[in-house]
């Protein structure tokens, strides 16, 4: 049975609720096609939170990590096509608010995510669940907790499929917060199953 790490956050910036934190403790331990899930949640702190991912790496050392991430105002699940060597965005949960800095001082410009986004997005429309393909994650959390763990594979394991996975908000945060578009949470859950499920059947 291969092993994968799936990654949440925790609520953030004017989202009191984060539906990946839910989603990811709900999964845990489950396995979906050929993998066992092993969750995890991570902390909104630009200094700490690829810290964490690598930690989880190392002790689990997994075939494949996904993180998932909340895109309010987005309304269809995107896979992340690239992650890019920059964090630059509002202050973190402790405080952080870097300015063009670089995730890695040395590090490559950018990675590209080594899942098979594609296929996630083509099985996510044929089941029903509006779908497409992102070409920017950003420079907030979500895009350094992706350089990461690309980075990492590139460095210590290539047969390490790494990548990320933006959703829409739940009802429950939209209706918190009034003004974004939303998934129902067993809808949004379904659809990170779907994901892992393309693992399995591309075979890898």
């Amino acid at each position: 049975m291969k092993k994968l790490l799936l990654n949440g956050f925790e609520p953030f910036l004017k989202y009191t609720i984060n539906p990946t934190m839910k989603i990811v403790q709900e999964l845990d331990g489950l396995t979906i096609g050929d993998y066992i899930i092993h969750s995890e949640v991570l902390s909104v702190d630009f200094n700490a939170s690829g810290d964490e991912l690598l930690a989880h790496i190392k002790q689990l050392q997994p075939d494949a990590v996904i993180s998932l991430g909340l895109a309010g105002g987005r309304f269809k699940m995107t896979p992340e096509r690239i992650a890019i060597n920059f964090k630059d965005g509002e202050r973190d949960n402790v405080g952080n608010n870097p300015v063009d800095e670089p995730i890695h001082m040395n590090g490559e410009p950018a990675y590209l995510s080594t899942l098979p986004i594609r296929a996630m997005v083509n099985h996510l429309t044929a089941n029903g669940l509006p779908a497409e393909i992102s070409n920017s994650a950003g420079t907030y959390l979500c895009n350094n907790v992706m350089y990461e763990g690309l980075a990492y594979a590139k460095s210590n394991n290539h047969n390490m499929l790494s990548g990320f996975l933006h959703m829409p908000a739940s009802h429950e945060l939209a209706i918190q917060h009034g003004n974004i578009p939303s998934w129902s949470h067993e809808d949004l859950k379904k659809g990170v199953q779907l994901c892992i499920e393309m693992l399995s059947e591309n075979g890898q």
